[in-house]
């Protein structure tokens, strides 16, 4: 399978996931920027998607970025959304512009939503929506020192 071939629409990516349902599989889903994948976001990702049997990955869009962290993204939304999907354990991107993700979680409504840990459960868009409808919120613990921040800045030390 082509990286292309799991990045999904909005308009897909409802019926892929209650597709993945329907054959028994536990949806799991998470989202962020992902600029400048590294370490801490492949860790992450691998963790989120051993909870269930299928990984979306809500991605924001360029200008979402930009709106949550000035300067940035440092990759445009097509590099990072296919970077994510060539990812082994990535089963499906999806790009979303809104300031939250509700509205994707709404749509995909995953079995598990998942954030790192340094977020609180009652913190994590969505998390009220995923348990009336059964499923569960979870937090799986981050690589400590490991930031596209991080790396930016120890970048721009260098120059």
């Amino acid at each position: 399978m082509w990286s292309k071939d799991k990045i999904f629409s909005r308009s897909d990516i409802g019926s892929v996931a209650a597709e993945w349902r329907a054959q028994g599989r536990r949806v799991v889903f998470t989202n962020g920027c992902f600029d400048l994948l590294h370490l801490g976001h492949v860790d992450y990702l691998e963790k989120a998607r051993h909870l269930g049997d299928a990984l979306v990955v809500g991605l924001n869009t360029d200008v979402s970025v930009s709106c949550l962290k000035p300067g940035r993204p440092l990759q445009d939304e097509t590099a990072r959304a296919r970077i994510l999907a060539s990812l082994l354990f990535v089963d499906a991107v999806v790009l979303f512009g809104e300031p939250t993700p509700l509205e994707l979680i709404r749509q995909v409504r995953p079995d598990i939503l998942v954030k790192g840990d340094d977020y609180a459960i009652s913190g994590i868009v969505g998390h009220e929506f995923v348990l009336e409808n059964g499923g569960q919120v979870l937090t799986v613990p981050l690589v400590a020192g490991y930031s596209t921040t991080r790396i930016v800045e120890r970048i721009r030390e260098q120059l």
